[in-house]
């Protein structure tokens, strides 16, 4: 699908924000996704996050389906960004008790 200069400005500043929040991440790659182009469903997307730590692998998929299809892809970047934050936030505090 084609960049949006929005997109892209949301995706680096949250990419930022999950940089300062965990310095355990040592590569960050998002892929937004159009896997369908339905006209009669209107514009469905997808967003796809893959972030490599010492700790493991994070990934996160979020999509606009059912009662969200029409979504805005923001709010999907959003939401998948919100995931992965939880997900490291989870590992470390498993790294620490343990």
């Amino acid at each position: 699908m084609s960049s949006s200069p929005a997109v892209e400005a949301l995706i680096h500043e949250r990419i930022e924000r999950l940089a300062h929040a965990s310095a355990l991440i040592q590569r960050c790659h998002v892929v937004l996704e159009q896997p369908h182009r339905h006209q009669h469903k209107g514009r469905q997307f997808g967003v796809r996050l893959d972030i490599a730590t010492p700790l493991g692998e994070v990934v996160v998929t979020r999509a606009s389906e059912g009662v969200n299809l029409h979504q805005p892809l923001q709010t999907l970047v959003r939401d998948a960004f919100d995931a992965a934050a939880r997900q490291l936030e989870e590992r470390l505090d498993r790294r620490r008790a343990g």
